[in-house]
């Protein structure tokens, strides 16, 4: 009992003094990353059918004071975005690199939700923390031009946090897919994997029920135990093969972008000191660095105290869902920002109506007029964006005059009505919001949203 005693106060200490190599590799992995990622923003054309294109955006509750910069200036966050990555890559002036990076992907992503994925929230977070880690005293030229910062060890809390990051994205992602569609109907793979009959070899069995059960159970229970056999000097290497080969496999059948490669280089992380120092060493970073005395920090209470406040936020973020009632992917409550990777496929079909209260007259609307077709697909699933969206309609036409021939008609106070019926996991589609209500006339905050039709298992 000692020795376990033992072992738990050297492993969770946060303070204590470890060899900084697995964060020097994990800063150069990150920033390389980051730059393959940006730049695909800028030669696919993205930013401009992104962030220029459209007319109006989804913005997340409370920030709706963050705007896009008008026409091409929306290419200098992407830019600086670029820039900051090469900073942290060599490490040069890091820490601002590593604000501006974080600063100005938070901005791209707060922007539109409809563009929210669960991997650039991670990059958000992951770059936050970067911010307070000290990754570039060794290998750096930030070490080179300032000597005096060079070191050769962190505090153990400075790689702990981003080990306890991925963790979380990992476990939660599992615990996540305990459920009915994921486990007993293979929903939605099984949905999705039918759409790759085309692929050499494989596309036959694709088809199959029992490919997509077997690939169901299968991210359940490496989502679930990964990062335990990570944490294992025995099992790692068994189970980094593990990591190589599912995210290898996700890549090839799912668009998801650098995300498999962002979870295939970052769980590095969870190697021995061992691996990145001969990582280092090949990459020709000679240990010319004195060992000097890397004094704790004046600040540990305030350091625990922080800590201890982002893993209460980590770990209970995700958690917010149990505060609803109904059906979490019908309502989506809580859904967003809780590792929910790829654990639904919703289609909609929303036709919304502009309608006069004096008169009753009603006249459909053409919402390829407001939206692009990624933020129609999305609004059409979504309850918050349908009530975004209502509002949006209400300010434009809301004093307009309307003409129809030689006739024209004034709007004051127009509602805002909608026929949206929805198909989740391969069901039916079913009705998910009906004419009855004025959805301009809805508040749009953190409650329950008792407007939506109730889900029909």
């Amino acid at each position: 009992m000692t020795v376990i005693k033992s072992r738990i106060r050297t492993y969770f200490n946060p303070f204590k003094e470890v060899s900084n190599a697995p964060l020097i590799i994990f800063r150069i992995i990150f920033g390389a990353l980051m730059l393959f990622g940006i730049s695909r923003f800028l030669f696919n054309g993205w930013v401009e059918q992104l962030y220029i294109e459209p007319t109006f955006y989804f913005t997340y509750l409370g920030f709706d004071w963050v705007k896009p910069l008008d026409g091409n200036l929306m290419y200098v966050p992407f830019i600086l975005m670029i820039i900051s990555s090469i900073s942290i890559i060599f490490g040069l002036f890091y820490r601002w690199g590593a604000v501006i990076f974080f600063i100005c992907f938070t901005y791209v992503e707060l922007l539109d939700k409809s563009n929210y994925l669960n991997h650039y929230y991670f990059v958000s977070l992951i770059s936050f923390l970067m911010i307070w880690v000290p990754a570039n005293v060794r290998f750096s030229l930030d070490a080179k031009i300032f000597p005096s910062i060079a070191r050769r060890t962190m505090r153990q809390w400075q790689s702990g946090i981003l080990k306890f990051q991925l963790a979380v994205v990992y476990i939660f992602a599992g615990i996540a897919k305990i459920n009915s569609d994921w486990l007993f109907e293979a929903q939605p793979l099984k949905t999705w994997l039918q759409a790759h009959h085309n692929i050499p070899l494989v596309g036959s069995y694709l088809q199959q029920d029992w490919v997509a059960y077997i690939f169901s159970w299968t991210g359940c229970f490496y989502d679930l135990f990964i990062v335990f056999f990570l944490l294992s000097s025995r099992f790692r290497p068994f189970a980094y093969f593990f990591v190589v080969f599912f995210h290898l496999v996700t890549w090839y059948l799912f668009p998801i972008g650098v995300f498999p490669w962002v979870m295939i280089f970052s769980t590095l992380i969870f190697f021995s000191v061992q691996f990145h120092e001969t990582i280092l060493e090949r990459l020709g970073s000679v240990n010319l660095i004195r060992k000097k005395k890397n004094p704790l920090p004046k600040s540990r209470k305030f350091v625990r105290t922080a800590l201890l406040i982002y893993v209460l936020i980590q770990l209970l973020v995700p958690l917010r869902h149990i505060l609803y009632k109904g059906d979490l992917f019908w309502n989506e409550e809580g859904f967003r920002f809780s590792w929910r990777v790829m654990l639904m496929h919703k289609e909609g079909h929303a036709t919304f109506y502009l309608v006069d209260k004096k008169t009753g007259r009603e006249s459909e609307i053409q919402n390829s007029e407001f939206l692009t077709r990624t933020q129609e697909d999305q609004m059409a699933t979504q309850p918050d964006m349908i009530l975004q969206y209502a509002q949006i309609l209400k300010h434009h036409y809301d004093g307009q005059v309307l003409e129809y021939g030689d006739y024209k008609f004034p709007i004051i106070d127009p509602e805002i009505r909608a026929i949206i019926h929805v198909s989740l996991n391969g069901r039916p589609a079913q009705l998910f919001v009906d004419k009855k209500h004025d959805l301009s006339e809805l508040s749009y905050n953190l409650y329950h949203r008792n407007w939506l039709e109730p889900f029909k298992k």
